[in-house]
């Protein structure tokens, strides 16, 4: 199987050094239109940095997403048959043996540091312009790099800077044990420089106050974790880094300003947070913009990688039969099946359903693909465990349609097995338990996620409209119920978790029936609903760290050490900078 991913094969050292001798020398044609136009030099070097989210970097599943989820029990890339071999490096992600010259440890190293450089170069340009919104431009290229820098600390504990405003300035390797205090000052200060949503003509896809008060919140929930990784018991009530009260004090605290702020509401269904069309969400607080149609880079990997190779949006689409969840992330929703979160039927125009049980015989055809007006089938969305059922397509390159025009419904079998019903199974049953390897007769296996829609505007695994959410109102519900928790106010966690899951409705099939109300709360309970709410959102990881779950062996996966807890600093860039050390047990 091809990787999509072109290796980056420089060190950051080289980036930094680069990247910051002229801010004219970015070869960047990515420009939001609210930040400027081409010919504003400050505008385009943010934009650059802004744009870098989504190149390849929080969109891409080769990236952050392999680092936080395909590590963990919400997500898994095994070797299907002939396909998603590539050397084993998908697999060294969750068999836990990634080492320093991973190909997806080194690519997610080189985007992050990337981004900290198209954020330094961005704020240099700032500080030499006068911009009528120099202030409110600098915070925002400031924020950004503190984010790049938090992500790259928080999956590397390591990451460069060098002063912008100082070309001879020395390379400095920041430690996140020692770091992130003052990463989350900085933060704090620049607050009252950032706009409020939606005013001087920011979005979610700009850093805004309470894009920042989201950030403060996820680094304040981890920064026991960043300050003493190994430890077997984290310290999440130390006194916070400014004012008064602990960690946890400053999670609620920041999670309450964007909950109360009046800006955001919890959307009733749930998907549309992850529509193609999600741009006018009212959960979104800082999410990664996808335009089609653009310079801006997008990608439709976290729809394309689960789908089957048989399953077709479009007669010009397919899926890929990759990734799937594991039995242990399955297991967790036992119980709660009938949960809006867990699965959705798609509704037609016309009122069919596509119930995907054997019983669909067609669905209409009048809903076209943009761009190509060929018809667009629909597949549900959620988790889909079972058989498949979907078109069929002939040889002519259309789908089978009935006399009167619909698009016919069949029983599907996997593309590269043509005899094995595409039945996707909660087991697993790795003929060598440690190694996540399927034989041809087995890639079937593993129910997939279609949380996110499938894009079939544009190829395959090409772009997609849809905005990827980074942080929403659901996340900072369940942030603000884990830091309740922490305090032991249990009452004001279940309070949170269940205002969750009772303002998410299923579809009308169902009488649009709310989430049910759990009535008591644990540690496991809190990290199922984290779950539930936040699958494949690159924040399992993390989750699974501070419940003391990351070591834990599981599916085709050992019991691991504590320094697993963080990934290796890639083999090239020790061996083009003296700066950086390896970390311990690498």
């Amino acid at each position: 199987m091809k990787s999509k991913y072109l290796n980056i094969n420089k060190a950051v050292l080289a980036f930094l050094t680069m990247a910051l001798i002229s801010c004219t020398n970015l070869d960047e044609q990515v420009i939001d239109e609210n930040l400027g136009t081409e010919g504003g030099a400050p505008e385009s070097a943010l934009a650059a940095a802004y744009g870098q989210l989504g190149d390849g970097t929080f969109v891409d599943h080769g990236s952050v997403f392999a680092l936080q989820e395909y590590s963990t029990d919400e997500a898994l890339l095994p070797t299907r048959g002939s396909d998603w071999g590539d050397g084993g490096k998908w697999r060294a992600m969750h068999e836990f043996t990634w080492d320093p010259n991973n190909d997806v440890v080194k690519t997610t190293w080189n985007n992050l540091t990337l981004g900290i450089t198209k954020s330094l170069t961005a704020i240099r340009s700032i500080e030499k312009s006068n911009s009528a919104d120099k202030a409110l431009f600098l915070a925002e290229a400031k924020a950004l790099l503190a984010f790049y820098t938090y992500n790259t600390l928080e999956m590397y504990g390591q990451a460069p800077y060098r002063d912008p405003a100082d070309l001879n300035a020395p390379i400095e390797v920041k430690k996140a044990e020692t770091s992130i205090d003052a990463l989350i000052t900085e933060v704090e200060g620049l607050i009252p420089n950032l706009a409020d949503i939606k005013s001087k003509n920011t979005h979610a896809g700009r850093f805004t106050k309470q894009a920042a008060y989201a950030f403060l919140a996820d680094m304040y929930l981890n920064r026991a974790v960043l300050k003493k990784r190994e430890s077997t018991n984290f310290d999440f009530l130390e006194p916070a880094v400014s004012g008064t009260g602990n960690d946890m004090d400053k999670v609620i605290e920041y999670s309450s300003l964007i909950i109360n702020s009046g800006f955001f509401s919890l959307e009733s269904n749930y998907f549309h947070n992850f529509d193609i069309n999600n741009g006018d969400s009212k959960e979104m607080i800082f999410s990664i913009v996808q335009k089609k149609n653009s310079n801006r880079n997008a990608d439709n990997d976290l729809a394309y990688m689960s789908m089957e190779r048989i399953q077709k949006p479009s007669p010009d689409n397919r899926g890929t039969n990759a990734s799937c969840i594991t039995p242990e992330f399955y297991n967790t929703w036992v119980g709660n099946f009938s949960d809006p979160r867990f699965h959705r039927t798609y509704q037609y125009e016309d009122g069919t359903w596509f119930r995907n049980d054997g019983t669909d015989v067609s669905v209409p055809s009048t809903s076209k693909v943009e761009g190509t007006g060929k018809p667009w089938f629909h597949f549900n969305r959620g988790l889909q465990v079972g058989q498949q059922y979907g078109p069929k397509l002939l040889a002519n390159g259309n789908f089978d349609m009935t006399s009167d025009g619909r698009i016919k419904v069949y029983k599907l079998y996997t593309e590269k097995n043509t005899t094995l019903a595409a039945d996707f199974t909660p087991e697993l049953n790795f003929d060598k338990p440690s190694e996540a390897v399927f034989t041809q007769a087995q890639i079937n296996r593993g129910v997939r996620n279609f949380k996110f829609e499938f894009d079939p505007g544009y190829g395959n695994n090409g772009t997609s409209g849809m905005d990827v959410p980074l942080y929403r109102l659901g996340t900072i519900y369940m942030m603000r119920a884990e830091a309740y928790f922490r305090k032991n106010n249990i009452g004001a966690a279940l309070d949170d978790v269940n205002l969750l899951r009772t303002s998410r409705t299923r579809e009308a099939l169902y009488g649009n029936a709310p989430g049910i109300k759990i009535a008591s709360l644990n540690a496991t309970t809190l990290l199922n609903e984290s779950g539930y709410e936040l699958y494949w959102e690159l924040y399992r990881r993390k989750a699974l760290i501070r419940f003391g779950r990351f070591d834990l062996a599981g599916t085709a996966k050992p019991a691991s050490q504590p320094y697993r807890r963080i990934f290796p600093i890639p083999q090239a860039t020790l061996d083009a900078s003296k700066e950086f050390k390896q970390n311990p047990g690498y």
